[in-house]
């Protein structure tokens, strides 16, 4: 007699199969009943644990088909014995995400006032910016912001973020600023008078950046003032040496950096 299966599912109706992943520390996966999409950081006792670029963490169970691997359904379960045991980071803090393709750029961009800004960004930001498809360009100044904000014209599809030096109330760089922002475009600044500034002097070994008195080029007193060959250009390099993570930045400039990721990034 022949033999016949209990189920009598139709199989046009039956669920694919789906590949089982590994949860190893540093996948980033994606909860489609949430949208909650974060790096894995712990898995244990049926759970895992996600890490967004927030920071904020979310324990899921690990049930069969239950996140989003790349856009494909996956069903995540434990690693072998002796994986990883944390999560590499990037040099702005975030999740390491190991074999991450760049993504296509998008329409929205990032502009920074000057090349050592963009310089230094790309260091510290790098990673994460091409992930999210994120382009930096400079300005060479603050004063041809009006025309290139015009002429960007940025839209819900395109926002516009840019970073200002010594961006204080009342100042030059103030009013150009107020005069371009919008709903589409963000302008953010930190007080320092040079992106220098920024970089923490102890850092660098230094005790502290010097005043430098008003009527004087600022890098080039720096450089006197701190024993250095008046070559600003030569300056930066050891400055952008001393950059090694966000670990080396002050805060006034990493708030204002992450805020304009998520400004331009966001859906």
């Amino acid at each position: 007699m022949r033999q016949y299966s209990a189920d009598l599912t139709p199989p046009w109706k039956k669920p694919k199969p789906v590949p089982e992943v590994a949860a190893e520390p540093g996948l980033v996966v994606e909860e489609p009943g949430t949208g909650f999409c974060g790096a894995v950081i712990r898995c244990e006792a049926g759970t895992v644990t996600l890490e967004d670029r927030f920071g904020k963490h979310r324990v899921f169970p690990m049930e069969p088909r239950g996140f989003l691997l790349e856009g494909r359904v996956v069903t995540l379960v434990r690693p072998a014995p002796g994986g990883p045991a944390r999560p590499a980071r990037t040099a702005s803090g975030s999740v390491a995400v190991p074999g991450a393709r760049a993504r296509v750029a998008r329409a929205g961009r990032i502009y920074v006032e000057g090349r050592n800004d963009a310089e230094l960004v790309e260091k510290v930001w790098g990673d994460d910016l091409r992930i999210e498809g994120v382009v930096v360009e400079y300005l060479e100044g603050v004063d041809d912001l009006p025309s290139i904000v015009s002429e960007f014209a940025p839209g819900p599809d395109a926002r516009l973020g840019v970073l200002v030096d010594h961006l204080v109330p009342g100042s030059k760089e103030w009013r150009i600023a107020q005069s371009v922002t919008s709903e589409h475009a963000l302008v953010v600044g930190h007080p320092y008078i040079d992106i220098w500034e920024a970089v923490k002097p102890s850092s660098l070994g230094i005790e502290a950046w010097p005043r430098i008195p008003r009527g004087q080029d600022w890098k080039t007193g720096v450089c006197r003032a701190l024993g250095w060959p008046e070559n600003t250009g030569a300056a930066w390099q050891r400055i952008l040496s001393g950059v090694h993570s966000y670990k080396d930045l002050e805060p006034e400039l990493l708030g204002r950096v992450e805020e304009l990721i998520d400004f331009v990034t966001a859906p």
